[in-house]
This record gives structure tokens, C-alpha cells and sequence, in this order.
């Protein structure tokens, strides 16, 4: 686990802003709840986890459903974080997402965290 809160929020704001549908920037409310979860100690593979999970969910649910309109803020992603804090994905699982996503046209790339 990333122990710098600064690096955790730059991190989790980095990879917030590579997701599709989401805004390039972050706003000031963004960095507060990222900082928010830094000091809640929730480990940036769940927010990487849950990250993977809900963009999944939007881009592969049922094409005759109306469109979703854009992420606009990191609070968002707090149902599925919390529901994965309840419910961890199995690594394996973890994987499934990246493929399925990885297979999706146009291609999503969400880059996997490089931790220690």
C-alpha cells in the first residue's frame, strides 16, 4: 500500500481521469474524496478494483438500454467501492475485467497499478 497519502491521490485521480466517460480533469471535490479515501486506508487495489468493476459494468450493459450520460465525479465509483469492501474480487476475477475490457471496441485501456 501506497503509505504517501499525496502519491495515493495523485494515483487514484490519475487513473479516475483514464477511465472512458469520465472528465480529463479532476475537480477540487475529486481530490477531497481521494484524499478522503487515503485516510480511510483503503487500499489502492479495492480503487483500482472498483474502478475496473463499474467501467465494466457501463460498457458492456445491455445495448438496447438508453445511453448513460458521463462520469462527471470521482463519487461515482463510492457504491461499488463500498461494495467491494464488503465483497473483494478474486484476483482472477480482477482479470476477467481486464480482458473483457481489453476486447471491447473501440479498446478501453485502464492502466494496472504499479505497486511495490
Amino acid at each position: 500500500m501506497i503509505t504517501d497519502c499525496h502519491q495515493y491521490v495523485e494515483t487514484v485521480l490519475a487513473l479516475y481521469c483514464k477511465l472512458p466517460d469520465t472528465p480529463h480533469r479532476h475537480s477540487r471535490y475529486d481530490r477531497r474524496l481521494a484524499t478522503q479515501l487515503c485516510q480511510q486506508n483503503l487500499p489502492l487495489p479495492l480503487i483500482e478494483s472498483a474502478f475496473l468493476l463499474a467501467t465494466t459494468r457501463r460498457l458492456l450493459r445491455d445495448p438496447s438500454s438508453p445511453p448513460l450520460s458521463p462520469i462527471r465525479s470521482l463519487h461515482y465509483f463510492l457504491p461499488v467501492i463500498e461494495e467491494l469492501r464488503h465483497h473483494p474480487l478474486s484476483p482472477s476475477y480482477i482479470q476477467y475485467l481486464r480482458h473483457k475490457l481489453a476486447s471491447h471496441h473501440p479498446p478501453v485501456h485502464l492502466p494496472a497499478l504499479n505497486l511495490p
